[in-house]
């Protein structure tokens, strides 16, 4: 895996995960819904942070939002993402079948990681 958890931090709004990426380390705030969504799909929470952080695409949804994209298997991890005040904060996340909404790859509407 690309991306290690090193720590979770209470939130009003959920939890802050710190993530180390490529020798780098990012804060993203997984909002209580979305963390209830990475349960109810049985999505590890590493593969959450690894489409968050190494997408292979980064689309722009609905209000602004961003949604980033990784395929693993038949699947696609869709994780629906925003900023405030400059921190990343996971809205939802979901897993339909990649060929629902993957456009191909190599998109990037955006990067929370600008190593990648």
């Amino acid at each position: 895996m690309s991306v290690e958890i090193i720590s979770k931090q209470a939130h009003s709004k959920g939890k802050v995960y710190t993530i180390t990426v490529r020798g780098e380390t990012v804060k993203i705030l997984f909002l209580f819904h979305a963390i209830e969504r990475v349960k109810k799909w049985k999505i590890k929470e590493e593969i959450v942070a690894e489409t968050l952080l190494l997408p292979e695409e980064v689309v722009t949804g609905h209000r602004g939002r961003y949604i980033a994209h990784r395929r693993y298997g038949s699947h696609l991890i869709r994780a629906v993402y925003e900023y405030e005040e400059g921190l990343p904060i996971l809205l939802t996340v979901y897993c339909p079948h990649r060929e629902r909404y993957f456009e191909g790859g190599g998109v990037y509407e955006d990067k929370i990681f600008k190593g990648s």
